[in-house]
């Protein structure tokens, strides 16, 4: 059984195997201690039974061979007030058991607790996979951001879909509502 907990400093050195996934993008210890600092309720865990670490996501960094991480941002006033998905990510090994789903289920309930209006992410657009799944988790696109994410080895730079899932706060789904237009990475908030 798959046990769901808070994410502690030693997660750290225990999950190298979700994050070396080709289409993870990692980041730096402080970065992930930045996120523990200030969003601990978005930093979860989950093990599995022999403590194996299956995934993580950033808005809360959930471990055990799946992690998601992220934090809560914007404007109240401007309803603009949401959670972010900064990572999500599911070892190999223990992808379709559902996991990504339960991960992002919780995100969503802590941003809901929090007031959100909505819940976003940003996700490459060549990742089908990742973005077939948001859909069928009630994410659409929102906007194209081009050249979001860079590129190695002399590579273009990848544009990103911005996909959100509107919150009960936003009683008109105004947060949902797709832009025309492509934007740049300097013209987000």
């Amino acid at each position: 059984m798959t046990t769901l907990r808070a994410f502690t400093c030693d997660d750290l050195f225990r999950f190298n195997n979700i994050n070396l996934d080709p289409l993870t993008e990692t980041y730096g210890i402080p970065f992930y201690l930045q996120y523990l600092a200030h969003w601990p309720e978005y930093f979860i865990v989950a093990e599995a039974p022999g403590g194996e670490l299956m995934g993580y996501s950033a808005a809360a960094l959930i471990l055990c061979m799946f992690t998601v991480m992220g934090k809560a941002e914007g404007s109240v006033a401007r309803e603009e007030w949401h959670g972010h998905v900064t990572a999500l990510s599911v070892a190999p090994e223990f992808r379709r058991l559902g996991l990504a789903a339960k991960l992002m289920e919780l995100l969503e309930e802590i941003s809901e607790k929090k007031g959100g209006f909505f819940v976003d992410l940003f996700v490459r657009v060549s990742n089908q996979v990742a973005v077939n799944m948001y859909k069928q988790l009630g994410y659409s696109v929102y906007r194209t951001v081009l050249e979001y994410y860079s590129a190695s080895s002399g590579e273009p730079d990848e544009d990103a879909y911005d996909m959100r899932k509107a919150l009960s706060r936003d009683t008109e789904k105004k947060s949902v509502i797709p832009l025309p237009h492509p934007v740049r990475p300097e013209d987000i908030e």
